[in-house]
């Protein structure tokens, strides 16, 4: 039997195109590429799947997550970089910041906005990872989109719905963006199923890295449950400074993170995920928005977890489990061979669940 639940889908992923990463001041391949979408949608289809086109949605829903400085910075860097004729001298075929403006730098004093687009690339990101390119931020948006359109199509009816985004969003803030990630998707999606739905709503995320984004923006949302199951951030894992289980929310309840030791298998990482539905459920959630990471597989080059296919299935058995109304929303997960049965893995897991 096909998967019943719809996927939704935009082509302007494609858009977005990184063209590597810098680590550590050295250009090397990046691993969030067009293929990753390509390679999803293709097991997908071999699956039954029913595929729907993302809605294009009004400003107001990237608004509801993000400071409206990012997305006009975002959607003019591009052009702003090539006018400067960056790509030619010195040569830099996509936006890179060299300059991070730290609050100490000011002294106090209030920032102006610099003429250089050099010194602009800075100012809303936070590594120099995360690669801006002449179609960054028509991607981006268009995740936004597919992000939102799933949450209609779950306001309209369905049980759940599957919103495959590219470029990934869990790691942006309200105001900053890094981590391969320019939007929050999984945090625009929660914002609108909560207008539609009402009530408290759970954005649990199991990627193998913390969603420090989708923390940051709800941090004093206590409407909005945010719960992480990573690789533990202070033995290397990024975002490396936060998703300590010490981080419990503005008022003290709202936010859980579960942070696994390296190498983590099955066992534990389910443990973790099931300690998160459980806490969702006696919170009394009414609706669930799943941050769907499969890069805590084994076989993953980005991963520092050891999930198996058949834990990715039980995961989603287990989120399903909550029969609440639901959207996942795709967040890691970069190889190319196992993407794709990983995320069917866990969304039959999810079906399985719901129906019980």
């Amino acid at each position: 039997m096909g998967l019943a639940l719809p996927v939704v889908w935009s082509d302007r992923h494609r858009l977005h195109e990184p063209d590597g990463e810098v680590w550590v001041g050295v250009r090397i391949p990046g691993t969030e590429l067009p293929a990753r979408a390509d390679a999803i949608r293709a097991e997908l289809e071999r699956a039954g799947a029913r595929f729907v086109e993302a809605r294009e949605q009004p400003d107001g829903v990237a608004l509801a997550v993000h400071d409206g400085a990012l997305l006009d910075y975002l959607a003019s860097a591009w052009d702003d970089w090539d006018e400067a004729k960056l790509t030619s001298d010195p040569g830099q075929n996509r936006v890179v910041p060299y300059l991070f403006p730290h609050p100490d730098l000011f002294s106090g004093f209030e920032p102006d906005r610099p003429d250089s687009p050099s010194a602009r690339a800075g100012l809303f990101a936070y590594d120099t990872m995360t690669l801006i390119g002449p179609g960054t931020y028509e991607a981006a948006r268009a995740a936004i989109d597919t992000a939102a359109t799933a949450a209609d199509l779950v306001a309209e009816g369905e049980l759940a719905a599957y919103a495959l985004t590219r470029p990934p969003g869990h790691h942006a803030t309200r105001r900053a963006f890094a981590g391969s990630c320019y939007l929050n998707n999984s945090a625009a999606a929660a914002v609108h199923l909560r207008g539609h739905v009402g009530g408290r709503l759970a954005l649990l995320d199991i990627d193998a890295h913390h969603g420090n984004g989708t923390q940051a923006i709800f941090w004093d949302d206590a409407d909005v449950l945010t719960g992480s199951v990573h690789v533990d951030p202070g033995a290397g894992g990024f975002p490396h400074f936060l998703g300590f289980a010490d981080e419990r929310g503005g008022d003290g309840e709202s936010n859980r993170n579960l942070p696994l030791a390296s190498g983590s298998g099955d066992d534990v990482w389910l443990a973790a995920v099931e300690e998160l539905t459980g806490w969702a459920r006696a919170a009394g959630a009414a609706a669930l928005v799943v941050a769907l990471g499969v890069d805590a597989a084994a076989d993953d080059p980005e991963s520092p977890l050891e999930v198996s296919a058949t834990g990715y299935r039980a995961a989603g058995r287990l989120l399903g489990g909550l029969r609440l109304p639901t959207v996942v929303v795709q967040e890691g997960g970069y190889d190319l061979d196992t993407i794709g049965p990983l995320v069917r893995e866990a969304l039959e897991g999810l079906e399985e669940g719901l129906v019980g």
